[in-house]
């Protein structure tokens, strides 16, 4: 394999990472959060006026609270990477009436990518 196909696998490899997260904006299952995150994973941000700082599991709670929202869009706006470490700025429009953009941590280990940390902007309802 050559390194330029070796270079785009890994976009595809770390977009794969978030296709749980993407899929549960519009079906309300986080279930495949345990898969594509890792234990430590912390989500940080600011919703209504509360400030976040929960693990994994607590937000696999309140994405499977929220539900699914059909109309929902999403859409990766940049993925960037160097060796085991990635960022990935995703958008979302209309998750339960709310605009968020969402900054992923991603490492690798093990040959496989997985969210390490979740950083968010609920635009209008900071």
């Amino acid at each position: 394999m050559t390194s330029n196909e070796q270079s785009f696998n890994e976009y595809e490899a770390i977009e794969q990472a978030l296709k749980s997260y993407i899929a549960s904006a519009k079906t309300g299952d986080a279930s495949g959060y345990r898969q594509d995150w890792y234990d430590h994973t912390r989500v940080v941000g600011c919703l209504d006026g509360r400030f976040y700082n929960i693990t994994r599991d607590e937000t696999i709670k309140f994405a499977e609270q929220l539900g699914g929202s059909h109309d929902v869009k999403s859409r990766i706006a940049y993925i960037d990477y160097q060796g085991n470490a990635a960022v990935v700025r995703l958008e979302s429009l209309n998750w339960g009436g709310v605009r968020y953009t969402d900054f992923f941590i991603l490492s690798k280990a093990e040959g496989e990518w997985k969210v390490s940390g979740k950083v968010f902007d609920a635009h209008d309802r900071n």
